[in-house]
């Protein structure tokens, strides 16, 4: 999850009560949606996520209580219920959790999804790479690194990437030529313990 920056877009840490209602596909989808589109009706989220306006409502309704998302009343006309979400970014620290077992198995439920997503994305892109013109596959691509740093400098790392990637997204011109929605995606994980030091 992206970290939440003083001054950027508005973001919500997730508390326990959030992460237990979060941790579900369709509510995860249905947040994606409303931030990547816009606000939405429960039926309009249905067709785009085929799925049924009785189950969108009922996970938007949800969402709502714990104020992931909110209704936008002005633009509602009879019955109808228009939706967005409530922040930009959503982040936690996987250790708020450690004294709530049920909220810590949400989360680790969510980032599991997340890893899934990813997979599903990056497989997406080597399938449909053929049909992008030479600029937008020289630009596109999966990458790792490898460094050696402790707990402090790698969460600096990680927030200065954040802090980056919200850069980027602040200064995109409007009239940029050929630009299109980018997922960006990045992972800081130690590696794997050394044979040798995984008994000591």
């Amino acid at each position: 999850m992206t970290n939440e920056q003083s001054g950027g877009p508005v973001g919500v840490r997730l508390d326990s009560r959030q992460a237990r209602v979060l941790a579900h596909p369709l509510r995860i989808r249905l947040i994606g949606a409303l931030r990547t589109d816009g606000p939405a009706t429960a039926t309009t989220l249905a067709q785009a996520l085929d799925t049924n306006t009785g189950a969108t409502s009922y996970h938007l309704r949800q969402l709502a209580e714990v104020g992931l998302v909110t209704e936008e009343p002005d633009r509602g006309s009879g019955r109808q219920r228009w939706w967005r979400a409530a922040h930009e970014l959503t982040s936690f620290e996987p250790s708020d959790y450690d004294d709530d077992p049920d909220a810590r198995a949400a989360i680790e439920w969510i980032q599991g999804d997340h890893v899934r997503w990813v997979t599903e994305q990056a497989e997406r892109w080597l399938a449909e790479r053929a049909t992008y013109s030479p600029q937008w596959r020289d630009a596109s691509g999966i990458s790792d690194g490898f460094l050696t740093i402790g707990p402090e400098r790698l969460q600096a790392l990680t927030q200065e990437i954040g802090n980056l990637i919200l850069r980027y997204r602040a200064e995109t011109p409007p009239d940029e030529t050929d630009a299109r929605p980018v997922h960006v995606v990045y992972a800081t994980l130690p590696a794997a313990h050394p044979v040798s030091e995984r008994d000591r």
